[in-house]
């Protein structure tokens, strides 16, 4: 009897193991989808763009933007302030969570560097927004609220 058992047991195990490597059922639709923060932290308004392209992320641009639309990462004073400070900067940083992002795919696998934890927070909240956008097809821009304070 035992013998009849473990081998369906380990047939039913296998099965259940395999469940999780088929295709990902959560498609996304291809085109650029892009999340914004809603409002301006110490002047900068970060934002995330996905670009899909047969239903996967193919690049990921995070970034920031004064209210004269001048790029965060274009700031060579603020860079080496920032970089004297804290040991990294925003054309580091950014790079470095974008890249993460497209490589794992998934929000929840990004690590925080240290001296960029705020922009770590916003940028979760801003890529899972533009993920969503990218399951449904909405391509308009998505308004985030990135207060670290919730």
């Amino acid at each position: 009897m035992l013998k009849r058992i473990v081998p369906v047991l380990l047939a039913a195990a296998m099965i259940l193991s395999l469940g999780g490597c088929g295709k990902r059922t959560d498609s996304l639709k291809d085109g650029y989808y892009t999340a914004q923060a809603a409002e301006y932290n110490d002047g900068w308004k970060e934002f995330v763009t996905l670009c899909i392209s047969n239903g996967e992320v193919v690049s990921v641009e995070y970034n920031a933007k004064n209210a004269s639309g001048y790029i965060k990462s274009w700031d060579m004073a603020y860079m080496r302030r920032m970089n004297s400070i804290v040991g990294t900067y925003p054309n580091q940083y950014t790079r470095t969570y974008a890249a993460a992002f497209l490589q794992s795919g998934n929000v929840n696998q990004i690590d925080a560097i240290a001296g960029a934890s705020t922009s770590y927070k916003s940028f979760i909240k801003l890529a899972a927004s533009a993920l969503e956008n990218a399951k449904t097809g909405n391509s308009e821009v998505a308004i985030v609220s990135t207060d670290t304070g919730s």
